[in-house]
């Protein structure tokens, strides 16, 4: 079985399989995606050895959200540049990395705010409403329009998403701080956009923090918004069992552990079904990129 080395590149971490399928950026949720590789250690292995290359990409702690999308995109192409001459050095066929549609984002939690970010700013967007001249567009860039994306348990709300803390989040809330953008803002936003075309969402059935398709509430509901909007253009959405941090963990054995009395602490893989369903997901939208 072969498992992923990472090396640091530019300011990402760079698993390259020997024979990809393509290339997943992934970004994790608030705290542990600053140590991607290592909170998401069996996620990050399944998805290597369902053949795909791996940038993780960490991002610093900041409520302007704008900038750190706006910094992402700038790595994402830095990355761009050096991967196939890095590859080739390596012994790897290098053309995988040279094609922009070979790249995907896989998200989670407040990773998946980002990654729709990164989609408006896009310089074809065509966003019509009050907040569009926002967008801090980058014109030196295409952005990821052309990239699928998979948002799992996306965490589109505010300060509560941005900071783990509820001492700091409440006092934030009084002295009038807030993320840029805000959800209502970010949510208006994908709305009102003819983008996320290849993308799609998983959530987890006993999610208490992006919520659940069961969910009565979308105002409330990040995951029921989101599914509501992406029913209506026929993409992949699924729910599975288990809660927020699902997709955190390591493997003993023949289970996942994360040592978290709040989420699942120790299972089966058995019954975790997460990698399978991405992996599921990466191959409709290869499809629906050939049609």
């Amino acid at each position: 079985m072969i498992k992923p080395k990472f090396y640091p590149i530019s300011f990402s971490w760079v698993a390259f399989h020997p024979k990809p399928r393509g290339i997943i950026q992934f970004i994790g949720g608030a705290f542990f995606g600053t140590f991607p590789t290592i909170f998401y250690h069996h996620f990050l292995q399944e998805i290597y050895q369902a053949g795909y290359s791996i940038i993780a990409l960490p991002f610093r702690f900041s409520l302007r959200h704008w900038n750190v999308a706006n910094s992402l995109l700038d790595e994402q192409n830095r990355l761009q540049c050096s991967l196939p001459k890095i590859a080739e050095n390596m012994e790897y066929d290098p053309e995988i990395y040279r094609k922009s549609a070979n790249y995907h984002w896989i998200g989670h939690s407040l990773g998946c705010k980002y990654i729709a970010l990164l989609e408006l700013m896009t310089n074809i967007n065509d966003v019509r409403n009050s907040s569009y001249s926002k967008i801090p567009f980058n014109l030196d860039y295409d952005g990821i329009f052309n990239q699928s994306s998979i948002l799992i348990s996306p965490d589109i709300s505010d300060l509560d998403s941005a900071i783990p803390l509820g001492p700091l989040v409440t006092l934030l809330n009084k002295l009038n701080v807030t993320v840029q953008p805000d959800r209502k803002t970010t949510l208006n936003l994908i709305r009102d956009s003819r983008l996320f075309q290849l993308t799609g969402m998983i959530s987890f059935d006993k999610d208490d923090i992006a919520g659940s398709i069961k969910d009565q509430n979308p105002d409330v509901s990040d995951v029921l918004w989101l599914y509501n909007y992406l029913q209506k253009k026929s993409h992949q959405v699924t729910e599975l069992p288990g809660k927020h941090l699902e997709p955190l963990g390591w493997k003993i054995g023949s289970y996942i552990v994360d040592f978290n009395i709040f989420d699942k602490f120790i299972k089966p893989l058995k019954q975790w079904k997460l990698s399978g369903t991405v992996d599921s997901f990466l191959q409709e939208f290869k499809q629906k990129l050939k049609n």
